[in-house]
């Protein structure tokens, strides 16, 4: 039992930050990539300072990392563990100002998100729906997204945390670490300062429903080619005129259709093509490159450059440039018999907690697959939302509870193994 964190509190908490509009720009290069992001950032500091965390620091581009420093009582040798969130939320081309609405003892039916739009949650087809009759159940009003990608994770941390501060109960040492512009490829995690974050192992709370798992994502890079033709007159084009619109096209066609996110699912990978543009001097072709199996991974990323030096051949009087980079990494891939026990912890509390797991190998990525790939080995576990990145994205608070109580219940295994 979270003795000083009501539900009522924790709501309070999660609806306090989702009204901090702290929307990150994928257009951006800066980090953080909106002034916003450091409204939320300032927020979080002056809480930590509130409950006496040490060592609390925010960088030139809005990280926020905290130790809260061991207790006389804990056992000697308690590994220090870390904790980190991300405080940004999509850009998705809604309103950045988020207007919840709270929905008390939900009744099993429809939920009116918008009536002048038309928008709704329907249980017959949003299904989830039927495991929360009786809970309270936040959603949007149609405009925005909810935002608890990711601040339930970053209400759940600071929630478990202000209750074990207050608790007195003993711990061992603990980092927390907050971050900008996840939602723009992790981009913000790649910005710590690790010295700054000096943990045994760690977690992220970054999605989805309760009882998710996920200890293995993709493995991510990103690639782009450029394209520079040879413009000419029309008249005068034959034998002149290198169109490299035209060589774009035929480089997209190189690829399997099948190997496409329209086209795959579970752990097969792909090669998406995000983007195309150009005119009659210039095109280029971005690529984004995904799996979870790191030799098809660097299998794609070897056929790329193969497609290139092809393309190359057939156009030679065309400059095509191609310029690829690693993105994130494979959570699993750093799991070692050596840290799994950071793992068997999540299965081991949702015991306790009366949670059912659901494992996922997710489609996509966490700041702990770039944590991990560095050394600190970071598996993720739920925060309650459903929807992430929509105007149908909704929070049961029971399910947010259970992910709170998740830190909590982690922080005391630690201690336990290390009182064995």
């Amino acid at each position: 039992k979270l003795e000083y964190m009501s539900r009522e509190s924790l709501l309070e908490r999660f609806l306090r930050y989702i009204s901090i509009p702290s929307q990150s720009d994928p257009t951006v290069s800066e980090i953080p990539s909106t002034k916003m992001q450091w409204d939320m950032v300032r927020a979080l500091e002056s809480e930590l300072k509130e409950l006496g965390l040490e060592d609390i620091h925010v960088s030139e581009h809005a990280v926020l990392t905290a130790r809260l420093a061991a207790t006389a009582d804990a056992p000697e040798g308690t590994p220090v563990i870390g904790f980190c969130t991300h405080v940004d939320t999509v850009d998705v081309q809604l309103d950045p100002k988020i207007s919840p609405q709270v929905v008390e003892n939900y009744d099993g039916g429809v939920i009116t998100l918008n009536k002048e739009k038309n928008l709704v949650l329907d249980p017959e087809t949003e299904t989830a729906l039927k495991n929360y009759v009786g809970d309270t159940i936040v959603t949007t009003t149609g405009n925005s997204v909810l935002g608890s990608d990711d601040k339930a994770g970053v209400a759940a941390v600071m929630g478990a945390i202000t209750e074990l501060v207050k608790s007195g109960a003993p711990h061992g040492e603990i980092y927390l670490a907050f971050v900008p512009d996840e939602e723009t490829g992790l981009r913000g995690s790649k910005k710590m300062e690790l010295d700054r974050f000096p943990v045994d192992f760690a977690y992220t709370l970054d999605c989805c429903e309760i009882g998710e798992v996920v200890y293995e994502t993709f493995n991510a890079g990103s690639a782009v080619i450029n394209i520079q033709g040879i413009a000419a007159h029309p008249m005068s084009a034959k034998g002149n005129m290198v169109n490299p619109v035209l060589i774009a096209c035929d480089f997209v066609q190189y690829f399997d259709r099948l190997k496409t996110p329209e086209n795959t699912d579970g752990t097969d990978g792909y090669i998406w093509v995000q983007g195309i543009s150009g005119n009659q001097s210039n095109a280029s072709v971005e690529l984004n490159i995904r799996d979870h199996h790191r030799d098809r991974y660097l299998g794609y990323k070897d056929y790329i450059e193969k497609a290139v030096a092809f393309l190359k051949e057939r156009y030679p009087r065309a400059t095509i440039e191609l310029s690829m980079e690693d993105v994130y990494a494979n959570i699993k891939d750093a799991k070692t018999p050596e840290n799994e026990f950071a793992v068997d912890h999540i299965y081991t509390a949702m015991e306790r907690l009366g949670i059912t797991p659901k494992t996922l190998s997710m489609r996509g990525g966490t700041d702990g697959s770039y944590l991990s790939s560095q050394g600190i080995f970071t598996p993720n576990f739920f925060t309650g939302g459903h929807n992430f990145h929509s105007v149908y994205e909704y929070l049961p608070l029971n399910s947010l509870v259970k992910s709170s109580e998740m830190v909590r219940t982690i922080i005391d295994l630690v201690q336990e193994d290390a009182k064995k």
